[in-house]
């Protein structure tokens, strides 16, 4: 008897974009049988990696960087580009001088925005991390004087009456030249090959078919999007679903392991020999 593969990914448009093919039948996936997916806020699913409780998941490229010796980045369904990355938020009127002494909201401690924003700010000290969806309510009530935001916020700051301080990917592009990795989708090495392959390829068609078929996903995206503006979700989904989510190639890979590579040098993550891909 097969044991179908757990599989995990967040809520957020461009997951769900990505994976209704694949999780409805719309898309084969030869010799594998995958359980029904669990849709969980990315932090969730970068604590659930240390646990190695998933066999296919969503992942923070921070995260990604604990556990290279047990899960390996597929090809297809990340999150990486130019013009993506999270931003510094605040109320108006603070000054980024006192940057270093401020109390800063991240969405989670193992995401990549986490990880940003201590390699651009690694003076600051007061780190609270909370829900991705929490934080703008958060500095807007003043309970932090900071907050780091991705998702769906990026296009709703400014309602919530928040300026940009800076915007973290902006940065990462200007200082490595890359662009800035987000989230990757990541198999268990021990999974082989061959069903590591099979399902990477699966994903690939997955895009391929919503990029055909957007308007039969569009209610599965909107039954779990936090932000329930269609141009938002659109937004959403045509600024975190591209080339690269189809294919990582030769450049995404570069981004990868300069990203985790100068998290290293920061201290931040652990020097595992393990290649980001299954043949790396």
């Amino acid at each position: 008897m097969t044991i179908p593969l757990s599989i995990g990914y967040s809520p957020c448009p461009n997951d769900t974009y990505i994976f209704y093919g694949l999780t409805h039948g719309k898309v084969l996936l030869p010799d594998v049988k995958l359980a029904p997916p669990l849709l969980e806020d990315v932090e969730t699913l970068n604590r659930w990696a240390m646990e190695k409780k998933l066999d296919i998941t969503k992942l923070s490229f921070h995260a990604l960087g604990h556990v290279l010796d047990e899960y390996c980045v597929l090809s297809a369904g990340s999150a990486l580009g130019r013009g993506c990355g999270p931003l510094l938020v605040a109320r108006p009127g603070f000054d980024p001088a006192l940057l270093a002494e401020a109390r800063v909201a991240i969405p989670g401690r193992l995401t990549t925005a986490a990880l940003l924003f201590r390699m651009y700010s690694p003076a600051s000290h007061q780190l609270l991390a909370m829900r991705f969806d929490e934080v703008m309510t958060a500095v807007t009530e003043g309970s932090v004087d900071v907050g780091v935001i991705i998702h769906e916020s990026r296009f709703t700051f400014a309602e919530y009456g928040l300026v940009c301080l800076q915007d973290l990917g902006q940065w990462w592009e200007e200082t490595s030249g890359h662009p800035i990795p987000l989230g990757c989708i990541a198999a268990r090495r021990s999974l082989g090959k061959e069903r590591i392959t099979s399902i990477d390829q699966a994903i690939y068609n997955s895009i391929l078919w919503a990029d055909k078929h957007p308007e039969e996903c569009l209610p599965y995206i909107c039954e779990h999007a936090q932000e329930m503006d269609q141009q938002v979700m659109q937004s959403h989904i045509g600024l975190y679903v591209n080339d690269y989510s189809k294919e990582l190639g030769r450049e995404g890979l570069a981004a990868i392991e300069a990203f985790l590579r100068l998290g290293r040098e920061a201290g931040i993550l652990p020097a595992l020999a393990t290649g980001v891909t299954l043949q790396a």
